[in-house]
């Protein structure tokens, strides 16, 4: 189980949002490693847009975290009844 937890903290998920104007990198350890951001769609009359990409690949690249680490822990957790956990 330790072995699968360092495996999945030494992983990189990678996300986009608005077709790939904004992609954010996140590590298994759920820490943003790089968000990059395409020029053309940086717009000072609309901020919320930006705000808004920002946060949907964010959100996309912790959900990706989040199902690798379920799909992993589940081989150790099916079977023992534990509400919660698969």
């Amino acid at each position: 189980m330790l072995q699968a937890q360092d495996e999945i903290a030494a992983m990189t998920f990678t996300a986009t949002a608005g077709g790939g104007v904004v992609t954010a990198v996140v590590t298994g350890e759920r820490r943003i490693q790089s968000l990059t951001i395409v020029p053309e769609v940086v717009d000072p009359e609309d901020v919320e847009m930006l705000q808004d990409l920002v946060l949907a690949a964010v959100n996309e690249g912790l959900d990706q975290v989040d199902k690798a680490t379920n799909e992993r822990m589940a081989a150790f957790t099916s079977g023992l009844g534990i509400p919660g956990l698969s």
